[in-house]
This record gives C-alpha cells, sequence and structure tokens, in this order.
C-alpha cells in the first residue's frame, strides 16, 4: 500500500514474483525525492541499521530511501551509503543484484525495468545489473540461491565469469559464517538445493567456505561448463534434492548435505554386520571419519545444532542401517540406545529420513522410506511402550535397587518387547 504524498515503487522480489505468476508474500518499497525527517514526520518508524528504512505505520511494510552506494572497502559490509532526496529510481535500481530484481512497479500499475529484467523474467536468464555486482560478495551467494529456486534459470556468462573474479579476489574470504548461512539455508530450501552447489562449486566458491563438502563433487574432467547451473559433480547435492522433493524440514536437508547417494540397504554377506576384526575396525574408521566430515560442514555454516547433530548421527549410522534389517532385537535396541532414539525420536526419525534419501535419492519419496528404517521405526515404538517407571518400581521392591539393576531390567524388558515387534512385522513382509 503506498503511502500518500510521498513517491513510492513497489521494487525486488514482489514485482519480480508477480511477473512469474507466483505468489506474492513481502513487498518491499522504495520512496523517491524525501528525506528521513519527512518519513518520520508521517509517522514512519525508522528500522535501517545501515541505510535508511522504514517500517509503515499501518502496513509494517518496508520503505527504503532510494540510494547509491560507494565501495570502500573489502567484503560486504565495506560501503558508504548515500540518501537524498535528488536520487532518482533508476539509480537504485542500478545498484541492485540482478536485472530481474531490479524492475519496480508504481502507483498505477506501470512497470519501470531500465535494465532489462523483463527479458531476463522471459528468457530464464540469471544476470547483474552492472559491474557493482563485484562490489558484495553475498551476491554470488544470491546468484545460487536463486538457480536452486528458479530450475529452468541459467547464470549469465558474464555473470558467472564475474562471479569467479570475485572469487580469485578474495571476496568471498570476507563473509562471514553467519552471513553465509542465512544464504545456503534459504537455498536448501528450494526445489532444487543441488543447482545452489552447483554454482558455488563452479565458481570456486564453495572450496572457499566449505571445503569438506566441496570435496564431495566429483566433476570428472574439471572442465568448466556453459552453464554452472550444469556442472558435472554427481553426488554433490544429489541426496539434499531427494529430502527436498521429501519435503524434508531444514535440519534433515543439513544432514543429506553431507551424505554421498548409495544404497545402503543391501544387507552385508554376514547378515549383521559383524565380520572379522580388521574389517569392524575399517568401518568404523570410515564412519567415524564420515562423522567427522559432517561435523565440519554443519560447523562451517553454522547450523543451528539439531541439523549438525542429526547430520553427524545419519553420517556416523548410515553403514549401520545397511544392515537393520538383519539386526536381532539386542543388536536393535543396541543400535537405538547409540542414537539416544528414546531421549531424542524427533532427531532419530530426521536421521532416518537423511538417510532414506541417500539410499535412493531418484526414488519417489513414499519409495524412500526403506525396509531397514520401518524396521528400525517398528523395534523403537516397541522398545519405548515399555513402562520404564514400572520396571525400576519393581527392580526397587525387589530389593535390587540402583541404576545399573533398573537399566539392565529395563534394557531386557526392551529387547523382549522388540523381539515381539520384530517378529510380528518380520513374519508379515
Amino acid at each position: 500500500m503506498p503511502a500518500s504524498g510521498l513517491e513510492c515503487y513497489e521494487v525486488g522480489g514482489a514485482v519480480r514474483d508477480a511477473l512469474l505468476g507466483l505468489p506474492v508474500h513481502d513487498r518491499d518499497w522504495v520512496v523517491v525525492g524525501t528525506t528521513p525527517e519527512r518519513m518520520t514526520e508521517l509517522g514512519f518508524r525508522p528500522v535501517g541499521r545501515d541505510f535508511p528504512v522504514f517500517l509503515h505505520p499501518v502496513t509494517h511494510e518496508e520503505y527504503a530511501l532510494a540510494r547509491t552506494e560507494r565501495k570502500t572497502g573489502r567484503g560486504y559490509r565495506g560501503f558508504v551509503v548515500q540518501c537524498a532526496p535528488d536520487v532518482s529510481l533508476e539509480d537504485d535500481l542500478h545498484r541492485r543484484d540482478l536485472t530481474i530484481n531490479a524492475i519496480a512497479r508504481a502507483a498505477d500499475g506501470t512497470i519501470i525495468d531500465p535494465w532489462g529484467g523483463r527479458r531476463d523474467l522471459r528468457d530464464g536468464v540469471l544476470r547483474h545489473v552492472s559491474e557493482a555486482f563485484a562490489e558484495d560478495p553475498v551476491r554470488i551467494l544470491r546468484v545460487a540461491r536463486f538457480a536452486a529456486r528458479f530450475e529452468r534459470f541459467t547464470v549469465a556468462p558474464e555473470t558467472f565469469a564475474l562471479m569467479r573474479e570475485m572469487v580469485a579476489a578474495g571476496e568471498v574470504d570476507a563473509l562471514v559464517p553467519e552471513r553465509v548461512w542465512q544464504e545456503v539455508s534459504r537455498g536448501l530450501m528450494e526445489r532444487r538445493p543441488s543447482r545452489m552447489l552447483a554454482v558455488l562449486h563452479a565458481c570456486g566458491a564453495l572450496a572457499r567456505l566449505v571445503p569438506e563438502l566441496d570435496a564431495l563433487a566429483r566433476d570428472g574432467h574439471g572442465a568448466q561448463p556453459a552453464d554452472p547451473t550444469d556442472a558435472d559433480v554427481a553426488g554433490l547435492g544429489r541426496v539434499v534434492d531427494a529430502a527436498a522433493a521429501a519435503d524434508d524440514p531444514l535440519p534433515v536437508r543439513v544432514a543429506a548435505l553431507a551424505l554421498e547417494p548409495g544404497e545402503f540397504g543391501r544387507r552385508s554377506d554376514t547378515g549383521s554386520g559383524a565380520t572379522d576384526g580388521a574389517d569392524t575396525d575399517t568401518v568404523a574408521a570410515a564412519s567415524a571419519a564420515d562423522a567427522e566430515r559432517a561435523r565440519r560442514i554443519a560447523e562451517r555454516l553454522k547450523a543451528p545444532n539439531e541439523g549438525r547433530d542429526m547430520a553427524v548421527l545419519a553420517a556416523r549410522e548410515r553403514r549401520a542401517l545397511r544392515d537393520a534389517d538383519a539386526l536381532d532385537a539386542g543388536q536393535a535396541v543396541a543400535l537405538l540406545e547409540r542414537c539416544d532414539a528414546f531421549r531424542k525420536p524427533v532427531r532419530f526419525e530426521g536421521m532416518l529420513h537423511a538417510c532414506d534419501a541417500a539410499r535412493a535419492p531418484a526414488a519417489e519419496p513414499a519409495a524412500r522410506l526403506s525396509a531397514p528404517g520401518s524396521r528400525l521405526r517398528r523395534a523403537l515404538g516397541a522398545a519405548r511402550s515399555v513402562d520404564a517407571g514400572a520396571i525400576a518400581a519393581r527392580v526397587s521392591a525387589s530389593g535390587g535397587a540402583g541404576p545399573a539393576a533398573i537399566g539392565e531390567a529395563l534394557r531386557a524388558a526392551r529387547i523382549r518387547a522388540v523381539e515381539a515387534a520384530l517378529k510380528m512385522g518380520d513374519a508379515s513382509i
């Protein structure tokens, strides 16, 4: 809702999405030809820290004064912002990142598009507006995120070349992890997160920001693709794409980041995975290395603890899940205990979802609810049905008081419950 008495234009994502026929959720406005003092007089509340942004007194939508920027240092904070009544709408749009985000709409519905944004919307191109793009490394992340959101869009060759130059110049090194996470987390929640990762890998940013994740890319010949969203990075992002297809929440997608695609549903030759000591040690070492890699990826991204813990758990236990359909009741309970599934069943379920996505990333979401995962869900349900309080009271009454005795009795009861549930479930398959 434009404010009366002000020259206001709707700008940015709201205009872009409306032209694409997509739902519009948040609207932003640019105000031309006025001052911060006049905005305050009209009842707008100032909220901008680095430049004048105000909240509308009724709609609470953001109104920013038209502005220009001048680069003064490295990184995304090295700017001096100029806001003055003589800054034009075209000047403001010229400083924006992409042409598709540099379109404005006047109060009467007139579209103002000085930089060819509608053309690029039609052609599906992510193209920078001006060389000022190179002054803000966050824009590399934004291009990658838009690639994940708009599947038919490609990155303009000149924009991709500029992104590579920015990485080579060290601009990406000035990004703080919290700002990286802000953009990457949004990209993970889009339809095709793998496109974001492919763009970041192809321009070299991913190697600087999260080298452990970049190392998962297998681009074989190493040639630069004409379109970075088509980079041959088999494995990178395919699992998180599967999690996105299943509409999994953000923590599951973080866990999926560090998992390479591949079957984990095949039973090992020994059935329970109990091989000789050397093989067991090798598997344990590989699982520990995978868990450490997942931890480093999550920590470099500053992912919240829930996603980090789920990522470490999924990476550590993925090999054990390969044999979950062959575990006996005692082994199943041991796995559940190791995963802390009794206290944190939601995290355990998220781990199963991430591993299911890794098992068959190209499958339909419903098909990824694997037999091993289903069996463990059944085991967890049976084990959690055991009344721990009643067992503790019975052990205490029989003179076997003490945490060790109670724990042993509880574990035995859970094994019996799981054994009965698994026999019943296995017989129905």
